[in-house]
């Protein structure tokens, strides 16, 4: 244990020699205690090898679960398309307050208007995607065509199919 480094002289009327003694005998002291401090240890590095595999079985780690890179971009973008959003509304927010507007009904149009206007687009753009004619299809055959029917019959729990030719 490090020696406590020693007080001032409280006779500050001792001679010059006993004075330099004192001083003399304090540096020493506080050398031995700066020493001893330097020579305990305060950190230790291990430096041996680290198993390759161990014993352990795996631990989920904390924070997000693994993901492919699909789903990592998938959720990138709609972080983003988040993001983007928060503008607009701040600056629909502003023009409201600005314009004295900013009352219930006005905010529940606001909000309600890109919906109501999405519904009717997206279903006329289904119907449009649905009202394409079907390709026209022609099948040409060359050489024999079999012309034999076949009678299917396929019954039971576990399903037996029984073709035979009529």
């Amino acid at each position: 244990m490090p020696s406590p480094l020693p007080e001032r002289s409280q006779h500050p009327a001792a001679p010059d020699g006993q004075r330099t003694a004192q001083a003399d005998e304090s540096a020493r002291k506080l050398l031995a205690a700066i020493e001893e401090a330097m020579a305990t240890p305060t950190s230790h590095r291990d430096d041996s090898p680290l198993p390759a595999v161990g014993s352990a079985p795996p631990v989920p780690q904390p924070g997000h679960p693994p993901m492919s890179q699909q789903q990592t971009d998938i959720g990138r973008t709609a972080l983003y398309c988040g993001v983007a959003t928060v503008p607009p509304g701040l600056v629909a927010a502003l023009l409201m307050l600005a314009s004295g507007q900013a009352d219930p009904t006005v905010i529940g149009m606001v909000v309600a208007a890109p919906a109501a206007l999405a519904v009717p687009i997206l279903a006329v753009a289904k119907l449009l995607r649905g009202a394409k004619p079907d390709p026209e299809v022609h099948h040409h055959y060359n050489g024999h065509v079999d012309q034999r029917t076949v009678h299917t019959s396929t019954r039971g729990v576990w399903a037996k199919t029984d073709n035979r030719e009529v």
